[in-house]
């Protein structure tokens, strides 16, 4: 039957799976617990129902059991009256209720396999909703950890690979190319104005030399 379905699926659960899996832990264990105390007041219900129909099946056993037992006395009565068709009737009569009753027999026997499989339902739903109740507290506080440790060991895991390093070493060369840049522009510049100034320096020395060029022709 479909409940003993979802009370199996219910106790075979493994809860520090579902909680693992779960997005809000707290939800999931609540609404786990909810499950099974909705479950367990089904099955609960169902043992109720199974044992009092087991009790109606057999009363109606006994019934017909006394309904073999009436007509089979009559079909001796018949006899013992020399009223062959009558006896033969009332053992009709007989055979027809010991049929009932053999019916009804095995509905009794089928019954009671239905009940003990709901009372084994119950006491493992049961054994499992307290195992839940124990253990919800635990297993949220279990998950949280989980994942601080996780977390952690990501951070740890993003420290470590030299990401922060590279980045760091990336700057630090960025600097030292652009302060190289700089000292390379100032020297440039320094030797443009040294050039500037032996031009002028060659042109005054061409000058003089010149000068006393013409003095020497006396010009």
């Amino acid at each position: 039957m479909a409940l003993l379905e979802r009370v199996s699926t219910l106790v075979r659960a493994n809860l520090n799976d579902l909680i693992d899996k779960a997005e809000h832990p707290e939800k999931m264990i609540k609404q786990v617990i909810l499950d099974m105390q909705n479950q367990l007041l089904q099955v609960k219900t169902q043992v109720a129902i199974a044992i009092a129909d087991q009790h109606l099946l057999e009363g109606k056993q006994k019934e017909n059991e006394a309904k073999v037992a009436e007509w089979m006395r009559k079909a001796e009565l018949a006899v013992g009256k020399q009223q062959d068709d009558l006896a033969r009737a009332s053992l009709q009569r007989s055979e027809s209720y010991r049929e009932l009753s053999e019916g009804f027999s095995q509905q009794i026997t089928d019954q009671k396999a239905q009940v003990d499989n709901l009372k084994t339902a119950l006491r493992q739903l049961e054994q499992k909703l307290a195992e839940a109740q124990g253990k919800a507290d635990l297993l949220v506080a279990q998950h949280r950890r989980a994942r601080a440790v996780g977390k952690a060991s990501e951070a740890r895991m993003a420290g470590g690979n030299g990401s922060s390093s590279a980045a760091f070493d990336r700057m630090k060369h960025k600097v030292a190319h652009e302060e190289a840049i700089s000292h390379a522009k100032s020297e440039v510049a320094d030797e443009d104005i040294e050039g500037r100034l032996a031009e002028l320096a060659k042109q005054d020395r061409i000058e003089q030399l010149l000068t006393e060029l013409k003095a020497k022709r006396g010009v």
